[in-house]
């Protein structure tokens, strides 16, 4: 039943993700900005989780991950709520504070206690609920297009988080059964300056930012990428490709959930980034139509899946139970300092030298990635 709360949890942690570039094109219009200005609101989204994402460890010593979770999930609400009722482009700011503090709390505190609690196919599992979140608000988006406007995609969202944070409400005695184990992890847990000291942890964490800079690239880049290339598609359809990237990553940590136990995250990761990379090739190629680069969208998606939930679940084996909590803090924290600063920097990229640019730009960190990781390993043996 733990499980059952943990997994609708992220499920709300993928809602809000995708509506942003989903509803930009619209967004956009209507509030007579540039294409690029997406890139600002997406930064004060992230920069408030990584805030959130570095207060991580010292609230998970001081707070149970339910309340935690519990506030965050409020706080994604109101952020939403807020969205639904901007009638400017600044108005935007104002409420991605409360939208991006929620997210990285929750991210750093639950993925923390599953990595503590429970084996790598319930972490890719628990990455699968995300993505099925992350591809049902394009969706949202998508129908608040064609029967209304933008916002009643962001209101429509927020009654979802509501009722899911109902569920964790009625539940919280659920998590009790952890306590004990819970208790010990945080009361010896190190802090940030110590932990950047041990070895091979700003590696990763390097290639974490770069994971988490194409990741965020393709969430809001994807629909303006395909609404340029393929121009002759509906508002509607570009929409709805918002979640092609996040349906790749969704099958990706299905099939993820079934093989981790037996492969271990290393080789997970290893062939999940060659994947990413057939993707992008595939998106590269000038095949007629669109189809052909959906797929490789989707393909993109499929690759990045394990990545991201295997990292985080050697955290604890790789570098000590007493670093994991500071060690995941600080992966959320590089994670959305990609996710703030790529994205915007592709947003003024795109602007002089063409959206096309963006296969390539997947490319350079697909490759940054993977070599960090491995160069991580070498250096902890």
């Amino acid at each position: 039943m733990l499980l059952t709360v943990i997994y609708l949890i992220f499920i709300s942690l993928g809602l809000p993700d995708s509506l942003l570039g989903s509803g930009w094109p619209m967004m956009q219009k209507e509030f007579n900005v540039p294409s690029s200005y997406a890139g600002y609101v997406s930064m004060t989204i992230s920069f408030m989780t990584i805030i959130s994402a570095l207060l991580s460890p010292r609230l998970i010593k001081k707070y149970h991950t339910k309340y935690i979770v519990v506030f965050s999930i409020f706080l994604t609400v109101l952020g939403l709520f807020g969205f639904s009722t901007a009638d400017s482009y600044p108005m935007l700011f104002i409420f991605a504070v409360p939208y991006g503090l929620g997210a990285g709390a929750i991210d750093a505190s639950v993925n923390h206690y599953v990595a503590s609690n429970y084996p790598s196919s319930v972490m890719n599992f628990l990455h699968c609920f995300y993505g099925i979140g992350a591809v049902i608000s394009p969706m949202i988006m998508s129908l608040a297009l064609k029967y209304a406007r933008w916002n009643e995609g962001y209101r429509w969202t927020a009654f979802i988080q509501i009722g899911i944070l109902l569920v964790c409400l009625l539940t919280l005695s659920l998590w009790n059964q952890h306590k004990v184990s819970d208790d010990e992890n945080e009361s010896s847990s190190a802090g940030i300056k110590e932990t950047l000291k041990v070895p091979g942890v700003i590696l990763t964490l390097v290639a974490f930012f770069a994971y988490c800079s194409a990741e965020a690239t393709c969430f809001l880049w994807t629909p303006s990428y395909f609404a340029e290339m393929k121009p002759d598609l509906s508002k509607e359809t570009i929409a709805s490709f918002g979640s092609l990237i996040f349906g790749g990553l969704m099958l990706g940590r299905l099939i993820s959930g079934f093989v981790s136990d037996r492969l271990g995250d290393k080789k997970l990761i290893r062939a999940g980034v060659l994947l990413e990379i057939a993707g992008i090739v595939m998106v590269i190629l000038p095949f007629s139509g669109y189809v052909p680069a959906a797929v490789g969208f989707i393909i993109i998606g499929t690759g990045m899946g394990p990545v991201y939930p295997a990292i985080q679940h050697m955290a604890p084996e790789k570098f000590g139970r007493k670093y994991s909590a500071a060690v995941i803090g600080l992966q959320m924290a590089a994670a959305y300092t990609g996710s703030t600063l790529m994205p915007m920097v592709f947003g003024h990229l795109q602007q002089h030298v063409g959206i096309g640019i963006m296969p390539y730009y997947l490319l350079v960190f697909a490759v940054l990635n993977i070599s960090l990781l491995e160069l991580s390993d070498v250096v902890r043996r």
